[in-house]
């Protein structure tokens, strides 16, 4: 079946064309636009004189591989309304071409959306191998000037910062939780500016946050009726925290139920050795930071005389000691059990060790294998105990919170020992375990309980906390709002961020984000 191809689709809806020249290396179409009349921008009054005419060359998209360029005849009309000050206008294009516009419409809106998507070069790259020749300023220039601000009123948002550079400089991005999307960026997390920015939208009624206390501080200045909504994530994840630390600080009895206090540096090798040495000089300077805490040294006084950064003090005196070997899950722990038996046979050579191992599926390094045949030679030599190790700290903690059904067996005798050994420690997991519950099933009604049973456990500084802003964690378990739309939009700035390798200005980054959104 044969189709008739008509000349005016070459041109945009609205105009007529009169002429179409093919070129080698362009196609040039002679439009002019069917209207009668034209309103006056001024007064709107309809005009039928025409004064002049003049041509306008503006760009289109391409047709068979080949740029279109447009001839567009326009007028001037005489505004014959006596008390309109404008004597002569140019002709309206309105949904076509914009005012002293070089492109149509429809090819501003597919550079604006090349520019969203990629940005300025690698847009302009794609631009050209489309037949849109632009250039990557004009790409980033056309994002700007048509970016839509959202206008429509606030009511329930989400306010989190987000990292220019990571511990460095920071901003704020304010998210409209009820739409699920962005609708600002903030230069800075600093209280004045967020609170500035809030107090311009009165009619904000819910603002979700992390659990930091400068924009809860911000939104209680200028938005007094509002509810502040805890983020449920964070609460879970810094529950994990204060047990983690919980875990740290019971290290010594627990190396003691394991059988791991004492260590024979004749079994350590070399790197076991430089470990075991740091570990040393951290426990004498550990002790002196204690010794002059008992003496009622002040945090600041402390770290200025043991030239230690306050922080360090302060887990120090906490009683967060790190391990003496930063023990890692090793790729060896499943082929113990064939090591042993290799060695029993007879075989004492760790070379010979790793290569029997890789034959079996072994993926590990040899190092890890010869390692373990020195440690396990020197202990059969001189009679010694091999050495000891207790898992670390994180790996306590992930077992302890892990469902009872699910552990390994070694890894159940390895809990209900320490929970033996430390009864407080077992008492926080059950109290990690209720209040990771309850931020699941949004019961409210025991938050109180919770508090009273955890203020004098070893979860006390995070129910300390939970107290100071028990009304936004209250929100948080009562309300559906929560920050993980934010969270969602950051992951979105920094993927827009990084395609820019971090140098754009932050209207560019708005402009993006919004448009995007």
């Amino acid at each position: 079946m044969a189709f008739g191809f008509r000349t005016n689709a070459l041109a945009p809806a609205g105009l007529i064309v009169d002429r179409v020249t093919v070129e080698a290396d362009a196609i040039e179409v002679c439009v002019r636009s069917p209207a009668v009349i034209a309103r006056c921008p001024l007064c709107s009054s309809p005009a039928r004189r025409i004064h002049s005419r003049y041509v306008r060359r503006v760009a289109d998209l391409p047709f068979g591989g080949r740029p279109v360029r447009l001839r567009l005849t326009a007028r001037r009309f005489v505004c014959e309304q006596a008390r309109c000050p404008r004597r002569i206008f140019g002709e309206p294009f309105a949904g076509v071409l914009g005012r002293g516009a070089r492109r149509v419409e429809r090819l501003e809106t597919v550079v604006h959306h090349l520019g969203l998507a990629l940005g300025g070069r690698p847009g302009a790259g794609l631009a050209r191998r489309l037949m849109l020749p632009v250039s990557n300023d004009t790409l980033l220039r056309v994002v700007r000037r048509r970016t839509m601000r959202p206008d429509a009123p606030l009511r329930v948002v989400g306010v989190d910062d987000w990292a220019f550079r990571r511990n460095c400089r920071y901003g704020s991005i304010v998210v409209d939780l009820e739409r699920r999307r962005p609708v600002a960026l903030l230069p800075d997390r600093e209280i004045a500016t967020v609170a500035a920015w809030l107090g311009d939208h009165s009619g904000i009624a819910v603002v979700a946050r992390d659990r930091g206390g400068g924009y809860g501080e911000a939104a209680a200045r200028v938005l007094p009726h509002a509810v502040q909504v805890a983020d449920r994530w964070h609460l879970m994840e810094n529950a994990s925290a204060a047990f983690l630390n919980a875990v740290r600080a019971a290290m010594t009895p627990i190396r003691r139920t394991l059988g791991a206090t004492r260590i024979d540096p004749k079994l350590l090798t070399v790197a076991e050795r430089l470990q075991y040495e740091g570990y040393l000089r951290r426990a004498r300077a550990d002790e002196a930071v204690l010794s002059m805490a008992r003496e009622g040294l002040s945090i600041k006084a402390i770290a200025r005389r043991a030239a230690l950064a306050r922080g360090t003090v302060r887990r120090i005196l906490r009683g967060e000691h790190g391990d003496a070997f930063r023990t890692r899950q090793s790729s060896l722990e499943a082929w113990l059990p064939v090591l042993a038996a290799e060695w029993t046979e007879g075989c004492a050579n760790g070379a010979e060790l790793w290569r029997r191992l890789r034959r079996r599926g072994f993926q590990g390094s040899l190092r890890v294998v010869t390692e373990w045949a020195t440690r396990r030679r020197r202990s059969e030599a001189k009679g010694l105990r091999q050495l000891q190790r207790a898992p670390s700290a994180k790996t306590i903690a992930k077992a302890m919170t892990i469902e009872r059904d699910r552990l390994t067996k070694g890894d159940a005798i390895l809990v209900a020992s320490i929970e033996a050994a430390a009864p407080e420690l077992a008492k926080a997991r059950v109290l990690l375990d209720r209040f990771h519950a309850m931020v699941r099933r949004h019961a409210a009604q025991e938050l109180d309980p919770w508090i009273a049973d955890a203020s004098p456990s070893l979860l006390g500084s995070f129910t300390r906390g939970v107290v100071r802003d028990q009304a936004a964690v209250r929100a948080a378990l009562g309300e559906p709002w929560s920050n993980g739309q934010t969270e969602g939009q950051i992951t979105k700035l920094k993927l827009i961020k990084r395609q820019m390798y971090g140098r754009a200005k932050l209207d560019l980054l708005e402009a993006r984000l919004i448009g995007a959104g």
